[in-house]
């Protein structure tokens, strides 16, 4: 990368609010600091989430973690998981495999649990960004160009309008930009384009993840049990006493709440009631891998479904990872695409272009590569489970006998290029250096909310068309 970027740029925005504090907000916060833009991050959580499943660093998503410079820290927070293997009822190993093949990795490719990557995002970000968990978001308001009013009360720190933001908690603020890195279930998303309803489309099937008691001893390996419909798996990482939980099963879209846990652990147990309890129907640590799930202090469960959106954008409003995009756990490239499209944003905004072209520059350079593994989700969705025993007898028996075929080298390099094809259908430009890459100061212009130290951790937020809750 070359050349340089003046923070000082007049028609640049200078202040931005970014809402979720997961992987997407505080990797884009990274790359709008060393630009020299003033940030600050809210998330509704009153500290940082550490939970979550194991998560793969693929393709673009390796390389701008490289130029990040966490990639060293990704590598030795690594899972470092060896085989993957399937069980039958007995939980007798049936088939086993490389991880690395069950992944789909190659080359640097790596995997690392989401909350070691948010922990090393966080820590790399908190001396300079303003941090503000336990709030929320409730109200987007717009101001327009303030010389088109001919005063001064309506400007943002570029000179031009802002937006207004009302807090659950804190005091209303004024920024030049708001971004929503909130997931899938997007409040900012809800605010500025509406229901979440109108974004999403099932994939058919539903996920939970959990952590439970490594009773099963793995070191590094993660067993697969299948019945028609339903799939689990338990897996142990690296440097991880405990083992991590996964149930997916097979379904139309289902009705509950996404924040009670209590409706999800209900839907778990009628899909899973039955697999594991009397012999030869299942594996019989389903009944304790529900048990752990009603106990785990990180349960997580949601649907696989994709967010399609015609826009990512609403005048200084912009949406940036699952927020805008979500390709479902299945496609295995959430994670990635997040880190990509931090970078991705952060360059447009810091070329010095107003919003609305740095936003569509964004969008157009991140379109192509959100359809390639949007596709890829749906079809992986599908392989997860499967329709009837004579196919899981299929699979087990192909799994078994391919580590002894001549042409299983082959095999494994046609599953790793479908993935490896989602994970690389971008090309990442090389965005000048920022002046502000080797200072350590917030940007000029950066004020903590009023009686809150910065990246406290547990500080609420003060401080403006109007979107509200």
């Amino acid at each position: 990368m070359s050349g340089t970027v003046s923070p000082s740029s007049r028609t640049r925005p200078r202040t931005v609010l970014i809402s979720g504090a997961s992987i997407a907000g505080p990797a884009l916060a990274h790359w709008l600091h060393r630009y020299g833009f003033a940030v600050t991050v809210v998330e509704r959580a009153p500290e940082l989430r550490t939970g979550g499943y194991k998560v793969d660093i693929r393709g673009a998503a390796v390389e701008v973690a490289e130029r990040m410079g966490i990639l060293a820290d990704i590598q030795r927070a690594s899972t470092d998981m060896r085989t993957g293997a399937y069980v039958n009822d007995d939980g007798k190993r049936i088939a086993t495999l490389p991880a690395a093949l069950f992944g789909a990795r190659v080359g640097r490719d790596d995997e690392i649990m989401r909350g070691d990557l948010a922990r090393i995002l966080y820590e790399r970000t908190r001396a300079d960004v303003e941090y503000v968990f336990g709030d929320s978001i409730t109200s987007l308001t717009e101001r327009a160009d303030a010389h088109e009013h001919g005063h001064d009360r309506d400007r943002g720190s570029d000179g031009t309008g802002g937006v207004e933001v009302t807090f659950e908690r804190g005091a209303p603020r004024r920024f030049d930009l708001v971004v929503g890195a909130d997931g899938v279930h997007s409040n900012v998303r809800r605010l500025a384009f509406g229901p979440e309803e109108q974004f999403v489309r099932h994939l058919g099937a539903y996920i939970s993840a959990f952590s439970l008691p490594n009773e099963l001893g793995l070191d590094r390996e993660e067993l697969y049990h299948a019945v028609p419909g339903r799939l689990s798996c338990v897996y142990s990482s690296a440097g991880d006493p405990a083992a991590k939980g996964l149930l997916t099963f097979r379904s139309p879209r289902l009705a509950y709440d996404h924040r009670q846990p209590a409706q999800q652990l209900a839907l778990l147990d009628a899909a899973f009631k039955d697999v594991g309890v009397r012999p030869a129907e299942g594996w019989t640590q389903i009944p304790r891998l529900l048990e752990a799930a009603r106990a785990a202090d990180d349960f997580y469960f949601d649907g696989l479904q994709l967010i399609e959106m015609d826009r990512w954008s609403r005048g200084r409003v912009v949406l940036l990872g699952d927020a805008a995009h979500c390709p479902s756990p299945a496609s295995g490239q959430g994670t990635g695409m997040a880190l990509v499209g931090a970078y991705v944003l952060a360059g447009e905004l810091a070329a010095g272009r107003g919003p609305e072209e740095a936003f569509d520059r964004y969008e157009k350079e991140m379109r192509g590569y959100v359809a390639v593994n949007h596709a890829l989700a749906e079809k992986f969705a599908k392989d997860m489970t499967a329709d009837t025993r004579r196919q899981i007898r299929f699979r087990h028996l192909m799994m078994r006998i391919l580590p002894y075929m001549p042409w299983k080298n082959w095999v494994a390099k046609k599953i790793a290029e479908e993935v490896q094809r989602g994970a690389n259908a971008i090309t990442l430009k090389d965005h000048p250096v920022p002046v502000a890459a080797t200072g350590h100061a917030p940007a000029a212009g950066h004020a903590p909310m009023a009686g809150h130290a910065p990246a406290t951790g547990h500080a609420p937020a003060a401080g403006s068309p109007t979107y509200a809750a």
